[in-house]
């Protein structure tokens, strides 16, 4: 099952499309971190401001470095010692679509340990765009069920995994992280 919706969504996002998928947080809408035209499909979808940047997933920590130009050495301890899903706000962002760079050269990242992220993530072998399955000023949706149809038709498919689970989800502490190691929380 799992395997089989991996699948499904690689084609889906090898196509140039957007998904909606389960996160180790709340339920995400994404597509290939490096595709402007499906980013900018997202935006449109949420109908959420060019500068409201959106965060990537990655699968494992060792491939910051492939994103950000400076990784902190702290931005590994944070990572690893996380008792809750992080995401990090990190200077010196590369290879990914610009709309996905904050104004200041920054990007958020974090690493998913949702099994179908991480699966999906390695099948791609690019990040994947993570933002919340809301449109831009509503609630985020705590689980499938409170997920508006205007964005379950607005995405090119809906992963099935995780749909009944109705526990509530929240999304993740976010914090910014500097080169020299400095950091503060932007979302706890």
């Amino acid at each position: 099952m799992l395997r089989d919706e991996v699948h499904k969504a690689f084609e889906v996002i090898k196509q140039g499309g957007i998904i909606l998928y389960p996160t180790d947080t709340i339920w995400g809408i994404g597509c290939d971190a490096t595709n402007t035209e499906a980013i900018q499909r997202i935006f449109e979808l949420k109908q959420r401001p060019q500068e409201k940047s959106m965060i990537i997933l990655l699968d494992a920590d060792h491939k910051l470095e492939s994103y950000v130009a400076e990784v902190s050495s702290i931005a590994y301890d944070l990572i690893e010692f996380a008792e809750n899903p992080l995401t990090l706000v990190m200077p010196g962002a590369k290879n990914v679509s610009p709309s996905l760079i904050n104004a200041d050269g920054s990007i958020a990242v974090r690493v998913s340990k949702h099994p179908f992220c991480q699966q999906l993530i390695q099948r791609m072998r690019k990040p994947l765009v993570s933002t919340s399955a809301n449109i831009s000023g509503q609630p985020s949706p705590q689980n499938f069920s409170q997920i508006s149809a205007e964005v379950i038709e607005g995405v090119d498919y809906v992963v099935n995994i995780d749909q009944h689970d109705l526990s509530a989800k929240k999304p993740s502490t976010i914090m910014r992280i500097n080169p020299d190691g400095l950091f503060e929380f932007i979302r706890r």
